[in-house]
């Protein structure tokens, strides 16, 4: 279990690394001071290449199993994170960060998988909750760092950050060789959307659509770009920005430790709507008290606008970040379990792709009538899981099948020879 926290870590960390790099001299003059259009594409194409790294698993992963898709993926990162170092031109950071976008995608789409089907029913939730809990560690680690190296001068304020993060990558390889391998027959893409009893295509839908929630909620607007938001639409110093930001990320981690002591009692439908309720009055609350620039209230709007920074990543921690990474697999059938989750996550790096390169024109252009897209967007989500989203705490990976029609599998008479256990057949 320690190698998928420290692989979901070394995720973390990534996510949140360039959040304290791209406001530094150093590393503008690298990338000639970009505009916000161009900033974003810079740090939203790490996501395109995890969107990427998906695809790769969909491909490759059912065939390599989970030690040599993690080796794969470790290997990746290493290489495009010692690019990225090295970088001395806007071309060599988009391509190297693009490179280690890959791993991390292909990482993100077999532990969890892995992790689940090694859990029994009642702990499954626990176990794979700390895996989002080991993200939140390292995003704390990668903006508390940044803001120990904002105290020193030169590159090595932007280089060494990167550069740390092999450390963890190689951690990773060496952990892995002790992992129980579960290479699994390869199931065609071609009848995964097909129409079949166990509702392949439907389940699939549904596995995607929570890491869409997971993103379009606004998190990689606040995980990626809280500093320059404390900046930029709240007027706080660049020292000060880059404190309050590694506090706010710890919110992340204190909410996290929730579901994994009560997701497994509360399920996985209520703390998601709940949390989605709490993310829109969060966002609401910070648009409203931002819209107070240019007034007599400013100041005193703006400040009280970071209590409910810090409150939204306490709820995201607690509920949209964790449960979709238990829940998604879940609600998939065993013979696509690997592609299906493929499938799902390619929907936290695309739409964390558009968020984070849309972000720096929405922090900057539209200022608090930019955080009402996502204020939008998580009171939608409220209905969605009420009306679409089976409970599935509690239940066997097996038994989650029942919940889509398809009758668990029952033993036969003893005296009965050939096979041990009935077809599953649908229920009628």
């Amino acid at each position: 279990m320690f190698t998928c926290q420290a692989a979901f870590a070394l995720f973390g960390y990534n996510q949140a690394v360039f959040s304290g790099i791209i406001n530094n001299a150093d590393f503008l003059s690298i990338v000639h001071y970009p505009s916000t259009a161009v900033m974003g594409i810079i740090v939203s194409i790490y996501n395109l290449g995890c969107l990427l790294g998906t695809v790769v698993a969909f491909l490759t992963s059912d065939n390599l199993g989970f030690r040599k898709s993690v080796w794969l993926a470790m290997c990746i990162i290493i290489i495009g994170a010692t690019v990225q170092t090295s970088s001395y031109s806007k071309a060599q950071l988009l391509v190297s960060r693009l490179f280690t976008g890959i791993g991390i995608g292909i990482m993100t789409t077999t532990v969890p998988v892995y992790q689940a089907e090694l859990c029994e029913a009642r702990k499954r939730g626990m176990y794979v909750c700390t895996q989002p809990l080991a993200v939140g560690v390292g995003i704390t680690i990668a903006y508390w760092y940044d803001y120990g190296m904002s105290y020193v001068d030169g590159p090595i304020n932007w280089r060494l950050p990167i550069a740390s993060q092999v450390i963890v990558a190689i951690l990773v390889i060496i952990l892995i060789l002790g992992a129980i391998d579960d290479g699994r027959p390869e199931y065609k893409w071609s009848e995964i959307l097909k129409k079949d009893e166990l509702h392949t295509g439907r389940r699939i839908l549904l596995a995607y659509g929570l890491q869409f929630t997971n993103q379009m909620g606004g998190a990689p607007l606040i995980v990626t770009y809280v500093t320059t938001v404390l900046e930029d639409n709240v007027g706080l110093d660049a020292k000060l920005s880059l404190l309050l930001s590694g506090v706010i990320q710890l919110m992340f981690v204190i909410g996290a430790f929730y579901p994994i002591f009560y997701s497994d009692r509360l399920g996985r439908r209520s703390p998601m709507m709940w949390g989605s309720f709490g993310l829109f009055v969060c966002l609401l609350m910070i648009s409203i008290l931002l819209s107070f620039k240019g007034t007599n209230l400013e100041k005193s709007a703006a400040t009280a606008s970071v209590a409910f920074f810090f409150l939204y990543m306490l709820i995201y921690g607690a509920t949209i970040n964790c449960i979709p990474w238990v829940y998604g697999p879940e609600l998939l059938p065993q013979h696509v379990r690997t592609k299906g989750q493929a499938i799902g996550i390619s929907a936290n790096w695309l739409w964390s792709f558009f968020v984070n390169m849309i972000s720096p024109t929405l922090i900057r252009d539209l200022a608090w009538k930019g955080y009402l897209i996502f204020v939008a967007f998580n009171l939608a989500f409220i209905p969605i899981l009420y009306f679409y989203y089976p409970e599935t705490a509690n239940l066997s990976l097996e038994d989650i099948d029942s919940l889509f029609g398809v009758q668990k599998a029952q033993p036969i008479r003893e005296d009965d020879k050939g096979f041990t256990w009935e077809e599953s057949r649908p229920v009628s």
